[in-house]
């Protein structure tokens, strides 16, 4: 009993860490204090994937700390200036995908096959007409960003069967790697265009995780 308290309020404490750092790297964003952004980015993973394994009386799926952990360093990869160390953090979101897609799929996001049919059918168009629209400015990343979005779209795929909080996160997972590759692309900026990358995939990491937490403590 007093473990399960202790652990209770160590992950209500990582959860506590992740939102203050996020509100900091969020407002390092828009004051443009780059020493607060680069020391922030890499921390907000780890401590929301130390608040799942605390979170509640179940132990969080498997698979879920090796998806925030290669996001983690999916994020650190994407600070450093250099063509490479960006194909490899989109490397590393990939492997954080494939966990999530297949920590979703065990969970049973994809048991009522006419719905994941419909919801595929709704993304893969999606997915078709964004690409369309990208391709032409994408150069030499447009086989990489191909690839790497029909990972993503299968995130929010299997994602939207673990309901709306699961259907939302990723939603907005896809919505913020998209205004990411408008930048690859050359499109022209929203004002503050980093704070919506980042304020769309932070929360959408974070309903992520606690569906999937959701669903294990359900099962």
């Amino acid at each position: 009993m007093l473990n399960s308290i202790t652990a209770a309020r160590r992950g209500r404490g990582l959860l506590t860490a992740f939102t203050a750092t996020a509100a900091a790297h969020l407002g390092s964003l828009l004051t443009e204090r780059k020493a607060v952004e680069q020391v922030t980015k890499p921390a907000l993973m780890p401590l929301l994937a130390g608040h799942a394994r605390t979170a509640g009386e179940h132990p969080a799926p498997r698979l879920l700390t090796p998806a925030l952990i290669a996001s983690a360093a999916g994020d650190a990869l994407l600070q450093v200036d250099d063509e490479r160390a960006f194909l490899a953090g989109m490397g590393s979101f990939a492997a954080a995908h494939v966990c999530y897609v297949t920590m979703f799929a065990k969970q049973g996001a994809l048991t009522d096959r006419r719905r994941a049919a419909l919801v595929a059918a709704g993304y893969a168009l999606a997915w078709a007409v964004m690409i369309h629209q990208l391709w032409p400015g994408l150069g030499e990343l447009k086989v990489p960003v191909a690839g790497y979005s029909l990972l993503l779209a299968s995130t929010a795929v299997t994602s939207a069967g673990l309901g709306r909080r699961g259907g939302l996160g990723g939603a907005l997972f896809l919505l913020s790697d998209t205004l990411i590759a408008t930048r690859l692309a050359g499109w022209k900026q929203l004002p503050g265009h980093e704070f919506w990358i980042m304020s769309t995939y932070l929360l959408a990491q974070y309903l992520l995780a606690t569906a999937a937490l959701k669903a294990a403590a359900e099962d």
